[in-house]
């Protein structure tokens, strides 16, 4: 996935703002089961939010977002609290439910 631009993050964020986490990650990190459902999730509604509920760490928590971008191939779209916002473009263009605006080239 490419590097989203930030009124494209800017966008998604707003976007999410009324959405619920369908991924929470507890006491025991990042393990497959996470990153099964992690997949599952962005596959399905391509923009998803991410709870974590035992990590209280600035540092712990951008990590685990690092290495579920990585995993994934989803861009981070935002972190706020403990909250983590994730997209990844649906692969079928017929099943997309998002599209990204895209800046206008001045000459």
């Amino acid at each position: 996935m490419a590097e989203l631009a930030g009124f494209q993050k800017k966008y998604l964020r707003g976007i999410a703002h009324g959405l619920k986490p369908v991924v929470f990650i507890g006491q025991k990190g990042l393990g497959t089961e996470v990153f099964k459902a992690t997949e599952e999730a962005l596959e399905q509604h391509e923009l998803i939010k991410v709870k974590f509920n035992d990590f209280k760490e600035k540092e712990q928590k951008a990590e685990i977002n690092k290495r579920i971008s990585q995993k994934t191939g989803a861009a981070l779209a935002g972190a706020i609290g403990h909250t983590a916002i994730f997209y990844r473009q649906q692969k079928d263009p017929q099943k997309r439910k998002i599209v990204l605006p895209q800046r206008q080239k001045t000459q």
